[in-house]
Formats: structure tokens, C-alpha cells, sequence
């Protein structure tokens, strides 16, 4: 009997953890995500912030940005700051995770964080999402130029413009040595206006 107890011990133990990093899941399942900012946005190599607000811009009139499209490689690099709010009474905990970053539905970026997130119960973290894609695909559209040159343009003093952003994230949780993929991806929207860019 105490022989069958020794061995019942370690695999109750192991059942136990398993639980409860699934319970972690289900508190980040119920946290709240925001946008909070975006920084050190630098399209071709030129920084974005320097060009919000210039009247009569665009896109193929800045000598590095229609460079990059002739070479059909126009990296766009970001730092998103997702903030993570997590309401519950236990600790939501993830070892990474996938993210698509969506501009109006049409996907920027997509890449994966590999570092431990914990949010503590009823508290707040910040996790800086780094971009490095390259957006020719994208601008290799008129439309989307003028967009994004519309956007870019927009003096946040005098008329702001408005543009959706979406971020997909789908975690991966470590149960003993297997990783579990969340089943689907959970979606962040947020309408940005163009001082999101300063």
C-alpha cells in the first residue's frame, strides 16, 4: 500500500500543475488587452514621426521610401505596446506567443514572442511587441500609398485622421515538456488616430 502511495504522489503532483497552468489560460482568456502606444516607427529606414503632419506628402516623393519600392523591399520596423490587464484573482501566465498585426484587415506583420509573460491577479502589464516586416505587398497598392500617406499627412492639430489596427495574439503554454497552442488567435482592436505616430 505505501509502496502504491509513493508512486500515486508524483503523478498527482504532475496533475496538479497541469491544472493549474491551464487555469492560468483561462485568466488570460478573461484579461482586457489595449493598444497604448506605438514607437519608434521607422519606415525604409526613415523615421515616421518626422514626417507626420507634412502637407502634400507622399509616399514615392521620399527618395529612401521609393528606393526600397524599386528594390521591392520596404521593411517597416515598430515597437507596440500591448498593455494586459488581467481582472481575475489568479495569475495569468504564458511561455510566448504568435501575433498578426493587422492595418484596416490587411496584415503588416506577423511574428512570435518568446519570453515568459505573468500577470499578476487584479494588475497591469505593458508588453512591448517588436515589428520588423517588410510592407512591400502592401504598398505596392495605390490605394493603400494614398492611405497611408493620407494618414501619415493628417496634422493631429488640425485634422486627425482615424485608421483601425488590429493585433491577433495566440499564447502557447508550457505543460510539463509539451507546448499547447491556444486553439484560435484572441483580437485586439483599437481605432488609432494619426498622433499615435508622435
Amino acid at each position: 500500500m505505501k509502496k502504491f502511495l509513493l508512486l500515486c504522489i508524483p503523478a498527482l503532483l504532475m496533475l496538479g500543475c497541469g491544472v493549474n497552468r491551464q487555469f492560468n489560460l483561462k485568466a488570460f482568456e478573461k484579461s482586457r488587452y489595449e493598444i497604448t502606444s506605438a514607437d519608434s516607427i521607422y519606415l525604409a529606414n526613415v523615421r515616421v514621426s518626422e514626417l507626420v503632419g507634412k502637407e502634400d506628402f507622399q509616399l514615392i516623393k521620399m527618395p529612401r521610401i521609393a528606393l526600397a519600392l524599386l528594390r521591392k523591399d520596404v521593411p517597416l520596423r515598430a515597437r507596440v505596446n500591448l498593455a494586459i490587464e488581467n481582472p481575475t484573482s489568479s495569475a495569468a501566465a504564458l511561455n510566448e506567443f504568435e501575433y498578426k498585426v493587422l492595418l484596416k484587415n490587411r496584415e503588416l506583420a506577423n511574428g512570435f514572442v518568446n519570453q515568459k509573460i505573468s500577470v499578476g491577479p487584479n494588475s497591469r502589464t505593458v508588453v512591448p511587441i517588436h515589428i520588423n516586416s517588410n510592407i512591400y505587398h502592401l504598398l505596392s497598392d495605390e490605394k493603400v500609398q494614398d492611405a497611408i500617406a493620407d494618414f501619415i499627412a493628417a496634422d493631429p492639430e488640425k485634422r486627425e485622421r482615424k485608421s483601425s489596427l488590429t493585433i491577433k495574439i495566440r499564447p502557447t503554454l508550457g505543460i510539463g515538456n509539451k507546448k499547447i497552442k491556444y486553439p484560435g488567435y484572441i483580437t485586439i482592436d483599437k481605432e488609432i488616430s494619426s498622433k499615435i505616430l508622435l
